[in-house]
């Protein structure tokens, strides 16, 4: 779809702006001899020529070799390791292999243990000789890293599956989860959304134990540092008396019982598990339309039936075959895919920028959106019962888990669009926003997907060293909902507004920073709750200044933003590392939430995105930027490098030319009371 553009605001007679179908256009010769109002114009007319047809936006969400590698056993289990992918695929794992041997998990990174041994088994199934020098470096930089004992247990957990190691080497994941009461602090829905799909069918896997061999003359012994060595993860705590050991000696238990000729709760569980498995699929492309939870339900549906052309099986098989992108003879695998997080982020730039409210691009993607709201149950709805659905989920159809992150960014996406026939956009932003409010913890914060999943002691459960096993109160994510709470004019006076703030308060760092969660990292944290707290009136607080003086501290020599990744692992690292443009907007937005956009730093970052810019209205950026699990496994967001520097200038001009704030529908706390019919409880959590 590529509309004429049509760049339009019309002032309120409050100074600002007001959607309407018959506002006139914002004279584009105002910025005609400015270098940022033609950057503005460039990524506009880009975004909008590359919306697709049926109304939204979706760019390659991009990964490390860990996924291409895991694709390649999977092939191998479903009986197609000899098809055309899997040396496109190797291909592909090949090419990014590091000079020392390994292969990072990030843009510029090192090494990493478990990318590493997933690339070496991939190849060797793909039939890369063991004397190869590649395999024998791979084979070195293994040992150096710890060796295969070292790897976390999803790795071990796949090599258990082909039978490379014992089934002992792997912690105990048991059907029973799914008996266990929800009273039970130790319960499947105390676990984050993402483990529930990624557990559930390892616990049917290593429950029925498939008989899935390596081909005759493949083993896996040779990378191990110390043949035969126990994973640490399994190993004693010193403290006798600790969470570690207690959960160490149930999975003990659990695998002696895994042995007993008499099992009574295991037929009943399995069927549960089975049974919450495939509800979910029913309403998803894909068990939680992520990567791994959609693969395990593969295997599962194996375990479980054992034939690859079962029509369930072969519908999974086809949601996961869309996750590939084939290019230059290779093949890679998305994680996951983003349209409805990329369609509010660059409706908001979008609207920015100045398009029309009545923009048919605009209309278009409203009308998508309101198609994907979603109505039906969900997993959140096990802790926040007296809710009402209403939220967006990140990808096309994932029914049981919107989230809130998609949620707030839709709703602020949403309220700035000129519907020629507005009532039902206006009930679809009350629902989302009702849902949005009942979804706050008793801390004040947000989490993304679930309501009070912050029970930390289950980080001491064997199989959380994936370092996401719960969902709890996050900055970023809380910033994003009082941004859209602001713009929907709640004040900053509300119950609801005042516990959000108090969280961001206790949650900011001695140097005024905030941690991003879900983007790299203290950058994108303090940015958005910059944002938000300037969209409450509050920019001005102590709070806000520091954390402007430290963006100001942070900003690189040649005016832009830059935070690698290793800020995660090493906090003496924040916000350092070479420029990039989704950084660069990060910080800009920050900077301008607070000192406004006279100020030098806000003037050296604005020539730092205008001088970047392609003439196709795009930025460069190699630099993964997003964040899907901190130190374990990261994002690169194709349309990040746009979208927010659009935004971020847009923002720029509009404050330098005494344009006001866009104000769209509004919807105030006092609108929700009688929401869906009964009575919400806005001084509560919903």
């Amino acid at each position: 779809m590529t509309p004429e553009l049509k760049l339009r605001v019309q002032p309120g007679n409050d100074g600002s702006a007001h959607a309407t179908g018959t506002a006139p256009a914002r004279d584009t010769a105002e910025r005609a001899d400015s270098p940022v109002g033609q950057a503005v114009d460039r990524a506009t007319r880009y975004l909008l020529g590359a919306q697709k047809s049926e109304g939204y936006w979706w760019a390659e969400l991009e990964a490390d070799t860990t996924l291409e590698s895991d694709y390649i056993l999977y092939l191998y289990v479903l009986g197609q390791l000899y098809s055309e992918k899997t040396p496109k695929l190797a291909k592909y794992i090949r090419e990014r292999q590091l000079p020392d041997g390994g292969w990072n998990i990030f843009f510029g990174g090192p090494a990493e243990l478990n990318a590493t041994v997933k690339a070496y088994v991939a190849l060797r199934l793909a039939g890369d000789s063991t004397v190869a020098p590649h395999m024998e470096s791979a084979r070195r930089k293994v040992r150096e890293l710890g060796g295969l004992e070292a790897t976390n247990s999803y790795v071990r957990f796949y090599l258990a599956m082909v039978g490379a190691i014992d089934w002992s080497c792997v912690p105990a994941i048991p059907p029973e989860l799914m008996l266990l009461p929800k009273w039970l602090p130790v319960n499947l829905y105390e676990m984050s959304s993402w483990t529930r799909g990624i557990v559930i069918p390892m616990a049917i896997v290593s429950t029925l134990k498939p008989e899935w061999r390596l081909p005759d003359g493949i083993t896996f012994d040779e990378l191990f540092k110390v043949p035969g060595a126990k994973p640490p993860s399994l190993v004693w705590d010193k403290q006798v008396v600790s969470w570690k050991n207690l959960f160490l000696a149930l999975d003990r238990a659990l695998k002696l019982y895994d042995r007993l000729p008499w099992q009574p709760t295991r037929k009943a569980a399995l069927k549960r598990a089975r049974q919450w498995m495939l509800e979910r699929l029913e309403r998803s492309e894909g068990l939680g339309t992520i990567y791994p939870a959609m693969m395990n339900s593969i295997y599962a549906l194996l375990a479980m039936n054992g034939d690859v052309s079962d029509p369930l099986t072969v519908r999974e098989i086809r949601f996961l075959e869309r996750y590939e992108i084939e290019e230059h003879g290779a093949i890679r695998v998305q994680p996951c895919i983003s349209p409805v997080w990329d369609t509010a982020i660059v409706m908001v730039s979008l609207e920015e920028a100045g398009v029309d409210p009545a923009h048919q691009s605009l209309v278009a993607a409203e009308r998508w959106l309101l198609d994907n709201q979603i109505l039906g149950s969900g997993d959140w709805q096990v802790k926040n019962e007296k809710a009402e659905p209403g939220g967006w989920a990140f990808e096309f159809r994932n029914e049981f888990y919107p989230d809130v992150d998609d949620t707030a960014f839709v709703l602020m996406a949403l309220g700035r669009v000129a519907d020629p026939e507005p009532a039902r956009l206006q009930a679809s932003i009350r629902r989302g926003l009702a849902w949005l409010v009942s979804m706050q913890n008793s801390d004040g914060g947000w989490g993304a997907f679930d309501h009070e999943n912050n029970l930390t002691f289950l980080n001491n459960i064997p199989f959380a060293d994936h370092n996401a096993m719960l969902d709890p109160s996050t900055a970023d994510v809380t910033a994003r909902v009082l941004e859209c709470l602001g713009q929907m004019g709640w004040p900053a006076a509300h119950p609801v507004l005042q516990r959000a703030q108090a969280f961001l308060r206790h949650d900011q760092t001695p140097d005024g920073s905030w941690f991003g969660r879900w983007g790299v990292n203290y950058v994108y944290g303090t940015s958005g709750v910059l944002r938000s707290l300037e969209t409450l009136g509050l920019s001005t607080e102590t709070d806000c200044r520091r954390a402007a003086d430290w963006l100001r501290s942070v900003q690189n020599p040649d005016g832009g933003f830059g935070e690698s990744i290793l800020s995660y692992y090493d906090a003496s690292l924040k916000a350092k590392g070479p420029s990039t443009a989704s950084q660069t907007a990060w910080g800009l937005i920050g900077l301008l939430a607070v000192v406004g956009p006279n100020d030098v730093a806000v003037e050296r970052a604005i020539a730092w995105l205008v001088e970047h810019q392609n003439p196709d209205g795009t930025w460069d950026e190699d630099e993964f930027t997003g964040t899907g699990f901190p130190c374990v496994f990261y994002l690169k967001y194709h349309l990040y490098r746009i979208s927010f520097p659009l935004y971020a200038l847009a923002r720029y001009d509009n404050m330098r030319n005494g344009r006001k704030n866009f104000v769209g529908t509004q919807v105030r706390a006092a609108d929700l009371q009688h929401q869906n019919g009964h009575r919400m409880d806005m001084g509560g959590n919903g």
